[in-house]
């Protein structure tokens, strides 16, 4: 796996009456953009070290211009 800072990290929920959750990358305190993450949950905005298994999808922030 591998993100960069404003790339948005999607967990699903793991058991029944989980839902989903979307966290920012703030910070990628692995080389070449591997984890672990420091991130920033969007539903309640807590920050926390995370180091994504296979239930967590990258989605990349668009570059600048790209639009």
């Amino acid at each position: 796996m591998q993100a960069s800072v404003g790339d948005k990290l999607l967990v699903h929920g793991r058991t029944v009456g989980h839902h989903d959750r979307t966290a920012e990358v703030l910070q990628v305190l692995g080389e070449n953009g591997t984890p672990p993450y420091r991130v920033k949950f969007d539903d309640d905005g807590h920050e926390a070290l995370m180091s994504p298994g296979p239930d967590t999808v990258v989605r990349h922030h668009p570059e600048e211009g790209a639009r």
